[in-house]
């Protein structure tokens, strides 16, 4: 099977509803309160600091576990395999600090470690993915991987904020993530595409990035208080899909 038509189609059947996300946090942005940016942030710093469980590990684990292997590494880890993990760790943590201080310049407080809240459509999201990646199947643990992050959709339309302190220190804080992240989905979509090997295999694979990509839009509707409805929703990813 072509490779890169495999890793087109997994796009393809993704970015609709990555669209979706980036269309939610747009409207979020164009007429959101401190409050409201205070609640999205509460849940998105959650989101930092839990990555997938079962695919990727919490920060804290990540951490202990990069300390373990440092004694191994040129023995049976490559040091440059290790400082990608460390540079990755880093760049994670950095999404964390710069959300946490936009949280603390609304708030006008010191951020405490119960304001970071997982909302019920998240954690519905975990029990999906972990669901996916616990599976055994390799073609539904790279599902996960693809669909992690949406895109960077949300960043993107954040990064175009401009006006107050608070519209200039987000689209800061969105730059550098989508930096980070605009190409993951492209890397992840190429490592799943060499493990299809039949058609049935495109087929799961398509399935569970979707259902994990739907997932992700409710998650980030209710992220962003709802700026969108149902029947919204699926109109726009309608239109998006046959639109590619």
């Amino acid at each position: 099977m072509d490779r890169n038509a495999i890793m087109e189609k997994l796009v393809a059947v993704a970015t609709p509803y990555w669209e979706a996300e980036g269309e939610i946090a747009k409207r979020f942005f164009a007429k959101a309160s401190p409050d409201d940016h205070a609640f999205y942030l509460r849940a998105q710093l959650w989101k930092e600091l839990h990555p997938v469980d079962g695919f990727f590990n919490g920060l804290h684990r990540e951490l202990a576990e990069l300390v373990e292997m440092y004694p191994r590494v040129d023995k049976d880890i490559d040091r440059h395999h290790y400082h990608f993990l460390l540079m990755q760790l880093t760049q994670e943590f950095n999404h964390y600090v710069l959300l946490a201080d936009i949280f603390e310049h609304v708030c006008g407080r010191k951020i405490r470690p119960e304001d970071t809240i997982q909302l019920p459509e998240e954690k519905k999201l975990g029990d999906l993915r972990r669901g996916y990646a616990r599976s055994g199947s390799e073609i539904d643990r790279m599902a996960v991987a693809v669909t992690e992050g949406g895109g960077a959709r949300l960043f993107r339309e954040g990064a175009k904020l401009k006006g107050d302190r608070l519209a200039e220190m987000t689209a800061k804080a969105m730059q550098t993530i989508y930096d980070d992240e605009q190409d993951h989905y492209v890397e992840q979509a190429k490592a799943a595409a060499e493990l299809v090997r039949s058609n049935a295999d495109l087929e799961r694979m398509i399935g569970a990035v979707v259902a994990i990509s739907r997932q992700r839009v409710a998650m980030r509707n209710e992220m962003f208080r709802m700026p969108m409805t149902e029947a919204e929703l699926e109109a726009f990813i309608a239109a998006q899909s046959k639109a590619a």
